[in-house]
């Protein structure tokens, strides 16, 4: 039988503390012939904690893990009866697989490379360059692009306003 992608639910907050119980129950049990991942969806995103920017990991489906394994009876029943573990997502007793374009999805979600800035200002927030070649002007966010995490922010200039594309991380709020 092949492995597949399930979706186990969990107390919210305790993914980790599931995550760490079902693989000490799969070593303990000799089941790990029938389990291949286990993975608690996560993503880097920066934040602004007392001025300075700081990465952190956020779960991104919290209360739940996903984990990649061959459903028997006695796998499904390892997994239930799991300290954290509320059950398997699904209908009736009957876990239900993701699909491949479903993982993909979830998984280079949480792979992701740039970690995503989170965005903390909106238009008409007053804002200062902290670097680049505008360093220590002061101007007003007139567009905030969260995607690219960009802002396109009114600076004056010579006593003109002139828009500016700056990042996220080139600026504070004043």
């Amino acid at each position: 039988m092949q492995a597949k992608w399930y979706v186990i639910n969990t107390y919210s907050g305790h993914e980790n503390k599931a995550r760490a119980n079902l693989e000490h129950r799969i070593q303990s049990m000799g089941q790990a012939e029938f389990f291949e991942d286990i993975v608690v969806p996560t993503e880097q995103v920066v934040e602004t904690k007392g001025g300075e920017k700081v990465q952190v990991e956020k779960r991104i489906f919290p209360g739940y893990i996903l984990v990649r394994m061959v459903l028997t009876d006695d796998s499904w029943s390892l997994v239930k009866n799991t300290p954290g573990v509320t059950g398997f997502v699904g209908s009736d007793n009957k876990p239900t697989p993701l699909s491949p374009a479903e993982v993909d999805r979830i998984l280079h979600t949480s792979t992701a490379e740039k970690p995503k800035a989170k965005a903390e200002f909106s238009v008409g927030d007053q804002v200062r360059v902290v670097s680049g070649p505008l360093t220590d002007f002061t101007g007003e966010v007139a567009e905030v692009n969260a995607e690219q995490s960009k802002l396109k922010v009114m600076v004056s200039i010579f006593g003109r306003d002139t828009p500016t594309e700056l990042g996220f991380e080139q600026v504070k709020k004043v």
